[in-house]
């Protein structure tokens, strides 16, 4: 069972992001603080849930969250700081987007880099640990999926509407038969080392 709280008596905002792996798109992170009452069965890390049931989570959390805020910085800044940095600045952009400040962050992972005078925990598997952190992987991944399939009307052929810009052996050789586009991370591998990629 997920928790509710990591301090008790303090407003906590949980922050998770999505995308960091990818090959295109930007990475996105979420901040979300729930009411103490919350509960939901089937709320849990975004990773081990089906797309549907983050589709079916995304509005319930939206409506009876206290606040959340969602970041999204696009893959030209990523290729500029490196995607940690970048991950990093997508959290602050949630934070800095809620409607009201929490008193301390819960972040998944190991590590973060704060923009806030509040204290904050980095939580190793967090998302499938703490409630507010779930719920946040909920909306990052969900906001970016839509992000995904949008520019995936843009740019057809590399299936980003399936694998949401993911190294999948569809998407590379997509990007080896079509070349590279401007929403991929050029500061990223590609292709294999060996490969000879399409001009873009």
């Amino acid at each position: 069972m997920l928790k509710r709280y990591h301090t008790r008596g303090v407003i906590e905002a949980g922050c998770d992001e999505a995308g960091r792996g990818c090959l295109s798109g930007p990475v996105v992170a979420a901040a979300v603080i729930l009411p103490k009452n919350f509960k939901n069965s089937l709320l849990n890390d975004s990773k081990q849930l089906t797309e549907k049931q983050r589709d079916k989570l995304r509005p319930v959390i939206e409506e009876k969250a206290i606040a959340w805020g969602v970041g999204i910085v696009w893959n030209e800044r990523i290729d500029e700081i490196n995607i940690l940095n970048a991950s990093f600045q997508a959290m602050h952009e949630a934070v800095d987007a809620l409607r009201e400040y929490p008193e301390e962050l819960l972040i998944d992972g190991n590590r973060y880099k704060p923009a806030h005078e509040f204290p904050y925990h980095c939580i190793v598997k967090g998302d499938a640990n703490y409630l507010s952190i779930a719920a946040a992987s909920v909306l990052a991944k969900t906001h970016r999926d839509d992000i995904m399939v949008k520019l995936s009307e843009e740019f057809p052929g590399y299936g980003w509407e399936r694998n949401k810009g993911y190294p999948t052996i569809e998407h590379r050789k997509s990007i080896q038969r079509l070349g590279s586009t401007p929403y991929h991370r050029m500061s990223f591998r590609l292709l294999p080392a060996n490969s000879n990629r399409a001009k873009a």
